[in-house]
């Protein structure tokens, strides 16, 4: 090496607390910028949440919009029906609205069809606590003991959840049938 020789620029010695000073401007802007980031990650997840639940109040609000939709026109046929006129002796009235009232038990039925809605009529059926409720137990030789003997109230139920139990009586062994008695003892009546 030659002692002449001026340093190069990699050989200039570099301050210490220069190179400090450096490395901490660096560090700041590397934080602030880390800063902002969070920031505005926070505001666009609280954006979100907030969008979330004003779409969820929203799905609640009008979860039954289209169902509505469908009893207005069963709405409307029951007013006709109301506005039939049955004073004196009208028989061509009172034919028209049982016409008429069958015809929007039917739009009912649809619409009740369209959105999984399902009757609980259970006429014979065997009572299942779950999609009945009893009224009352009543000897019966025709209907089988732990069945369904006649439905008060029909029933509904949407898709496998019951929405209102059908109100039902059931049947029991009349009072000296040896099999109908032994049912009740092991508990298989309701």
């Amino acid at each position: 090496m030659n002692t002449n020789e001026s340093p190069t620029p990699a050989e200039t010695p570099v301050d210490p607390l220069e190179a400090l000073r450096q490395e901490l401007e660096a560090a700041r802007t590397q934080a602030a910028d880390s800063q902002e980031k969070y920031l505005r990650a926070l505001a666009e997840a609280d954006n979100t949440r907030r969008r979330a639940e004003q779409d969820l109040a929203g799905a609640h609000k009008y979860a039954v919009e289209r169902f509505a939709g469908e009893i207005v026109s069963v709405r409307d046929s029951l007013d006709l029906a109301a506005a039939v006129d049955l004073a004196g002796d009208n028989t061509e009235g009172l034919s028209r609205m049982r016409e008429g009232i069958g015809l929007t038990l039917k739009q009912i039925d649809d619409a009740f069809r369209k959105f999984g809605i399902i009757v609980l009529d259970p006429k014979g059926e065997k009572f299942d606590p779950a999609r009945h409720q009893a009224i009352s137990m009543v000897e019966s030789a025709e209907v089988p003991a732990g069945h369904v003997l006649s439905v008060v109230q029909k029933g509904y139920q949407i898709y496998d959840r019951v929405l209102r139990p059908a109100m039902v009586v059931v049947a029991k062994a009349p009072a000296g049938d040896a099999q109908g008695s032994a049912s009740a003892a092991e508990g298989r009546t309701p």
